[in-house]
């Protein structure tokens, strides 16, 4: 991906995710880690090769939740179904279900501005599986979340993941974050980003909390901050 003031954000970029596959992408700020996301969502076209993605069941959650402020949680998680033109008695059992998935049952009349950060981030989560996507896209969702709310989320999202089996694609800076969420991680270098490392995430499902303080969880995440360091020179 080259954009039109010449900046050269990704370079000879190859990797596939199938359905069942967790795939976290780290690498320094700016190397188009988010690029690439825009390109498999089709919000940017890229310059030169190709990219193949089923869009026609799609969910994509941002860094900012992007919430519609004047409506409530419910009428939030439904907006996409609602946009869809899904049947009112099929979003609703639709919605209700969702709102449950991602631990927001009870705050269905509350509006944003009422919401937590890591609830605004549940509802927006929650917005996309009305849909039930075959395809799922993270960019970073949880970076601006206290530690404590990031892992609460962490361990919801491999919930979520081990009941939808979507092909999931994660942007993340933090390593923790993305060798406990995954199936793979793949490494980029700095700007233009290339592919530098991809590891087979070794630990089953379901995960738990205290995997974190494993001593093979802490030596691949060791692995891959020193791939990271490398990638910067």
């Amino acid at each position: 991906m080259v954009f039109p003031d010449g900046t050269h954000a990704v370079d000879d970029v190859s990797f596939d995710v199938r359905p069942g596959e967790f795939v976290s992408v780290v690498g320094p700020s700016g190397c188009g880690k988010s690029t690439l996301l825009r390109i498999a969502s089709g919000l940017e076209r890229h310059t030169s090769g190709e990219c193949e993605v089923d869009r026609s069941s799609l969910g994509y959650i941002f860094q900012d939740a992007t919430l519609l402020p004047w409506r409530t949680v419910r009428r939030n998680v439904e907006l996409n179904a609602e946009l869809q033109g899904m049947p009112k008695e099929e979003r609703a059992a639709k919605v209700e279900q969702a709102i449950k998935l991602v631990s927001l049952t009870g705050h269905e009349n509350k509006y944003p501005k009422q919401l937590s950060g890591g609830m605004k981030m549940r509802c927006s989560v929650a917005r996309s599986l009305v849909l039930n996507p075959k395809v799922f896209l993270f960019d970073e969702p949880f970076g601006a979340l206290d530690e404590i709310t990031r892992e609460n989320l962490n361990d919801e999202l491999i919930r979520l993941f081990q009941s939808e089996r979507f092909a999931g694609v994660f942007i993340t800076h933090s390593i923790a974050e993305a060798v406990f969420l995954s199936t793979r991680v793949i490494v980029m270098s700095a700007r233009p980003g290339r592919i530098v490392a991809d590891y087979q995430v070794p630990f089953a499902f379901p995960r738990v909390h205290d995997l974190r303080y494993d001593a093979a969880f802490a030596e691949l995440s060791g692995k891959i901050s020193h791939d990271l360091k490398g990638s910067h020179s």
